[in-house]
This record gives C-alpha cells, structure tokens and sequence, in this order.
C-alpha cells in the first residue's frame, strides 16, 4: 500500500443487513465533525505521525465478552469515509455475520496509513460493541422462544434515532442467527424508519394506551381502530381499566367473526405493581400447576418466581388468559405479550411453556452498558508485529496459530 494508491476500499460483508447501506449511522460525515467527536489524544497523534512520518498500520477490534458478529454497520461506515476521504481503508471481517464470537476474539482487522485511521477509532468502537451485544441478546431470546414472534420496540428506550439504528441492525442479526436455528424471531419492528432491518417497509403496531383513555373503554377503542383499518389484524391491549379477561372477552365477542379467522390479538401489558385480573398468588400457583406443574415444583429464584406466578405479565397470566379465550370458543385469538421481556424473562416463558404468539419487546438493548464496551489496539506497525503487553492474543499470528490448533482438534 503506498500514499498515492487509488483508493480501492473494501466492500462490507456480504451479509450487511438489509437497511445498512442506507443507515444513518453508516452515514458518512466530514473531517471536521470527525475531529470534533473522537477523543482529543486521538487528532494529536494524527498530528505527530503527519509530521514525523506515516506508515500502515492495522487495528484490531474486540469485545472483553462473547457476542455475535455484527459488523456490517462498521463495514459500511468506513467504505463511506474512505470514499469520502480519498483514501485506502482495508477491513477484514473475521467473522461472518451472525457467528458466535469468544470473549477478546477479534472481530475486525482494520488497516491503513496511520494517519488515516488514528481519528476514527473513537467513532469504529460507538458503532461496533452495542450492535454485537444487542443481536447476542435477541438472538438467546428468539431462541429461547422459538414459536413465537418478536416485533421490535427498542425505540422508546433509545438515546435518539442512532442509537435506535445500531439497536435494530442488532436485533435483526441475532434473529436471523436464531433463525438459522430454527426460530421464527423477529419479523417486525414498531416503526417504519428501522423496519427494513427486518425486510418490511413499515412498522407494526395497532394502539397505545393513550387511544383506549381517549375512547373511554376498552371496546369502544378497538371499534375505533378497526372502522379506520378495517383491513389490519385487531390487535387491542387489554390491560388499561385492569379488566384482562372482561374486556378481552368483550372485544372477541364483538368481532367474533374477525376472531374466528384468528384475526384478533389480545395484548397483555399488565405493569408489575397489580396481578392480572382473576389471579392472586395463590390462583396463580394453581393455573401453573394445572398445565406445566413441574415448572413450580423445582427450585426458583426469586426473579423466576416473579415471571412465573408473580404480578404483571407472568406466565400464570399467560396461560389463565388462554384457557379462558379457550374455554369461551376463542382458540384461534392470539396472545400477544410486552412488558420486560429480556432473556431471562423469555427463559423463565419458555421453562413453563407459555403460549405465547407475539413478544413485543425493546429488552435486547444491552442491559449493562459497559460491557458493550470495544477496545482498538494496533496489532502491526509497517508490517511488522507490535502490540501492548497482555494484549497479544489480538496478533495476526497468534490468531493464525489459534485457528491451526483447532484445526488439528477439529478437523
């Protein structure tokens, strides 16, 4: 590589998601706005080496926990700035999109003259680590529930729409990796801006609780929705006047026609200060121990307990909800659920076997934000080896050597 090569920048993987190419977060942006945003040490370093003389480095790029690859955005952004730039940035994958990743394994090689790199490393690493560590969350929780539906709902817990982006582009590849293995993941998001991660052209979603407020009942609002939409599935939440079941069944039997096509979906939002209507703790152990009672005869957990029987959208709830559309004619009515649905909540479902259809959930955004924390180091100056100490496992020879061995043992 010398200075006055055309540039030639590497295309992203042939697994960047749909909607990356587009994204704003691959978006390029101006030297200035680059200068501005990446930490100061960073400018200076491109100031001393512009001065005492350039030379091609490579980075490598790693997660301190195990994650799946989700590059594509990061791919994307510097292909953009190279462009822009009129430079040489050359980006190895070690990846491919969706694959598991070990804890420090390297995700990315990335070279090129140091000067042209030092200022973007701040902006690499924002893109990088949320993305891999929400699509290994959707793509544990796709799987722990792998009938069921996801629809996106990340949008509301975001930090502004780039973060929103970084956070559906992840979700999208940890469900297409659960997918891979069988799951039905997400097929959807909440609005229409991020739907093309998930191949739709808008996003899902029938009624907020503010509509139901507005309408003065549960009823009255789904009538509302479905004389506007009257093509669009009726999904109505059920929760609001604390009257699941009364005003559940109210609804089924008002469009009991829609419902018999299996057009109607209960949503269940119950919060967590209230039990579902019917239910106690007491009826609560009872409906589990009716349809899955070995889920409650084993140990648990405190936070197991209070998925399974505890207040809010518990899998007792669940499942009284469906034996009660069941025992009223309403088998093909859906059951969609919302409120907290993280791993360990999608777990606790699955272990109790909850009939769920439809999860709506934003709960893929990393639940500790400092372990979406990546790290760069500079693996090679000028072609030849160097990195800090502690750190040499990021070398292109110890991973070459790494990848022998398992070889061996795998063959």
């Amino acid at each position: 590589m010398s200075r006055s090569s055309q540039p030639s920048p590497k295309a992203p993987s042939p697994n960047t998601a749909l909607g990356v190419a587009g994204s704003l977060c691959a978006a390029p942006i101006d030297d200035a706005a680059i200068r501005a945003r990446t930490d100061s040490y960073f400018n200076r370093t491109k100031d001393i080496v512009s001065r005492f003389g350039d030379c091609v480095v490579t980075y490598a790029v790693f997660i301190r926990r195990p994650v799946l690859s989700a590059t594509a955005m990061v791919e994307t952004w510097l292909a953009n700035i190279a462009r822009e730039r009129g430079i040489e940035i050359l980006v190895e994958p070690v990846f491919t999109e969706g694959e598991w990743v070990g804890a420090g394994e390297p995700l990315l090689y990335i070279t090129g003259f140091f000067s042209h790199l030092v200022d973007l490393e701040t902006l690499v690493l924002q893109k990088l680590g949320p993305c891999c560590v929400a699509a290994h969350r959707a793509y544990q929780m796709a799987l722990s529930l792998p009938k069921a539906q996801f629809l996106a709902m990340e949008a509301r817990h975001c930090a502004g729409y780039e973060m929103q982006e970084l956070m559906a582009y992840g979700a999208s590849v940890g469900s297409r990796a659960a997918q891979r293995e069988g799951a039905v993941g997400f097929v959807g998001g909440a609005n229409d801006a991020t739907a093309v991660y998930f191949g739709q052209d808008h996003g899902y979603g029938t009624m907020p609780h503010a509509l139901i407020g507005y309408a003065g009942s549960t009823l009255r609002a789904a009538s509302m929705f479905h004389e506007v939409y009257p093509d669009s599935d009726l999904v109505v939440l059920v929760d609001y006047y604390g009257r699941e079941i009364t005003d559940g069944l109210a609804v089924c039997r008002r469009f009991s026609e829609l419902a018999a096509q299996g057009r109607v979906a209960l949503r269940l939002d119950t919060h967590g200060g209230r039990f579902m209507e019917g239910l106690d703790p007491q009826e609560s152990y009872a409906v589990l121990d009716r349809y899955v009672p070995d889920a409650i005869r084993r140990y648990r957990s405190e936070s197991e307990l209070r998925n399974l029987i505890g207040t809010g959208v518990s899998a007792a709830a669940i499942w009284h909800m469906r034996e009660t559309l069941d025992a009223a004619g309403f088998e093909k009515v859906k059951i969609v659920v919302s409120s907290g649905f993280g791993v360990t909540k999608c777990a606790s479902m699955a272990d109790a076997s909850a009939p769920i259809d439809v999860v709506g959930t934003g709960s893929f955004i990393p639940k500790l934000w400092n372990e979406t924390y990546a790290t760069a180091d500079i693996v090679t100056y000028a072609g030849v080896e160097s990195v800090k100490v502690g750190r040499e496992f990021l070398l292109p020879s110890m991973r070459r050597a790494e990848e022998s061995r398992r070889r061996l043992l795998h063959p």
